[in-house]
């Protein structure tokens, strides 16, 4: 992640450096020297960006060198209890978690990918890699399929684009069988994750609308193989429905 100044506004492109330099840090850059190559700063640049930065409290530099910091923690919950979705939702995943005891998800889409807003973790099986806040593909997630029920158009882009980043995350299917397995989602409004993502994982997902019936996130249920065999998969299609048609009632959504 190099900072391209030229694409910043007239103005702005200390508060560019500076961004990139927080994102550097999310995603993992613990130095100065992994930030300069990171970012492409000067070091002295970098230096006195994550002074301001530590200063500020959105960043913190601790044992294992740079970390983010307590205001970014403090502006994301703001943030996200300034969006409806993860407080409505929150009763219904709570439902769904205690009726199944299997992984609860709510996502919603952020640019080409899958953004976690909650998680509520299964009492069996092994732990998943998804976390609140964390980004997957939107083709390899039973989330993120379902997030795709309405944009038939991206299909094709998207699948091709994540299978050229991550092609170890590639699912037998190829774009054929995956635009006709969509193409069976949009039917039933439910998307199925069968190890798409992970080997072992199988979750089933369903989309979440507004009042104005657009398509504002997604929630799933996830489990391990042994206790996710394709009949319970179909045999779950009904409750997931139903709870995401709850969500998307609460937020003003109405069925014809």
């Amino acid at each position: 992640m190099v900072t391209d100044d030229s694409a910043a506004p007239p103005g702005t492109q200390t508060l560019a450096r500076g961004l990139a330099v927080v994102r550097a840090v999310a995603d993992g850059a613990a130095d100065l020297r992994a930030l300069v190559e990171r970012t492409g700063l000067g070091r002295s640049t970098a230096h006195r960006l994550v002074q301001l930065l530590v200063r500020e409290g959105y960043l913190r530099s601790g044992r294992d060198g740079y970390v983010l910091g307590p205001t970014l923690i403090e502006l994301g919950f703001q943030a996200l209890h300034g969006n409806p979705l993860p407080v409505v939702a929150r009763p219904v995943l709570e439902e769904l978690s205690e009726q199944l005891q299997d992984t609860v998800h709510l996502a919603v889409r952020d640019g080409s990918s899958v953004l976690y807003l909650d998680k509520l973790p299964g009492s069996r099986g092994a732990e998943m890699r998804s976390r609140i806040g964390h980004r997957m593909p939107l083709t390899r997630t039973g989330v993120g399929m379902a997030l795709l029920l309405d944009s038939p158009q991206e299909w094709e882009q998207l699948y091709q684009a994540e299978t050229a980043v991550e092609p170890d995350l590639a699912p037998d299917d190829d774009l054929e069988a995956f635009t006709a397995r969509m193409r069976e989602y949009v039917k039933s409004q439910v998307a199925m994750d069968v190890e798409d993502n992970e080997p072992g994982i199988r979750c089933v997902a369903a989309p979440i609308r507004d009042a104005a019936g657009a398509l504002v996130g997604a929630i799933s249920v996830s489990a391990t193989r042994p206790y996710m065999p394709a009949a319970r998969m179909r045999g779950l299609v009904k409750v997931v429905s139903r709870s995401a048609q709850r969500i998307s009632a609460a937020l003003g959504h109405r069925t014809l």
